[in-house]
């Protein structure tokens, strides 16, 4: 069986594809990519399409083997290297596809400069989805590999023992994943359970994400919400980027594993083009909040979509890197390689 073998699992990585939010009605969370902007570049720079379940890692990377002839991957969403373990030190840069051979280490640090970032593997990999998704979901135990985070010792399966040898590629434009501004959203559907004032201050004020923070969502610290009407309603469905308010008055950005339903009432719902950026920030960030219609969220989505489209297309030749086996096939001797 050809495969990677986790030698050292960092921090709870998981497969996560675009989730399963076809079947939220029978009470299945989405699940999924934190987010699916790098997700979909890491895929496109190896050649897969874009729902292909990739590896998501958050706070510390992992260390793999490689237990194939060969495999093309890519690291998106962090400007951390993938350091490949040898004799000595070598650093294949992130945002681009690299290709290496059975036996090959590669190690992927902290991730200093984000909340999440995917590994993406060229063919994908070779477990039975659950419901038509690879997305693991810990708390139900499904998905991915046995429904739970990837642990020293395991072997992620792989669709393709062995890729062929192409010309590498870059993702030149990663302005997406620097945007800044007030994160964008859309008031209801039970904003009118809180006070005028709070609405307000919520959209007024700057809040930080607390250590209460993990793939099902983030807990805000800033100006506590009242409610004018209680903090209880009757349970009702969930769609991600709600800012559900229980009891305390502190917001709950909901992310892809929240609940199906709930009985806090929701101020609001953060629209999908900036879900990618929650996915982003990590415990400590700041963040505002901006008020928009439907229409604007309608016009801002098609247009991310466009974008990504074009980052895509706009690859462009990946820079060369200190790979030893790629100098031994060129016959490297004192600093001179023989012309192919």
């Amino acid at each position: 069986m050809s495969g990677l073998r986790i030698v050292s699992a960092g921090f709870a990585p998981t497969l996560q594809d675009f989730g399963r939010p076809q079947v939220q009605h029978l009470g299945v969370p989405p699940s999924g990519a934190l987010d699916p902007v790098a997700l979909r570049i890491a895929n496109a720079l190896v050649g897969n399409p874009a729902d292909t379940a990739a590896i998501e890692l958050r706070v510390m990377g992992p260390t793999i083997e490689i237990e194939a002839d060969s495999v093309r991957l890519a690291l998106v969403g962090t400007g951390a290297a993938v350091e490949i373990v040898g004799d000595r030190k070598v650093e294949a840069p992130s945002y681009q596809s690299i290709r290496l051979t059975r036996g090959r280490r590669l190690r992927i640090g902290s991730l200093a400069d984000t909340g999440v970032a995917y590994l993406a593997i060229e063919g994908g990999f070779a477990l039975d989805p659950v419901y038509d998704s690879l997305s693991t979901y810990t708390r139900a135990r499904i998905g991915g590999l046995d429904g739970r985070a990837l642990r020293d010792g395991d072997v992620l399966p792989l669709r393709a023992g062995a890729v062929e040898e192409r010309a590498e590629r870059r993702c030149a434009d990663r302005s997406w994943f620097h945007e800044s501004g007030p994160v964008r959203v859309m008031l209801g559907p039970q904003d009118d359970y809180f006070t005028a004032a709070s609405v307000a201050a919520f959209f007024a004020t700057e809040y930080r994400i607390t250590r209460e923070a993990d793939r099902m969502g983030m807990r805000l610290d800033g100006p506590a919400l009242a409610h004018a009407r209680g903090h209880d309603i009757v349970s009702d469905g969930i769609a991600t980027g709600a800012i559900q308010v229980p009891g305390n008055g502190r917001p709950i950005v909901l992310l892809a594993d929240h609940q199906t339903t709930g009985g806090y009432p929701k101020l609001g719902t953060v629209i999908s083009t900036d879900v990618p950026r929650l996915g982003r920030l990590r415990p400590g960030d700041a963040l505002r909040f901006a008020r928009v219609e439907v229409d604007e969220a309608e016009a801002v989505r098609r247009a991310l979509e466009q974008r990504v489209t074009r980052i895509i297309e706009r690859f462009v030749p990946a820079e060369p890197w200190l790979d030893e086996d790629a100098l031994y096939r060129r016959n490297l001797i004192s600093g001179l390689a023989e012309p192919d």
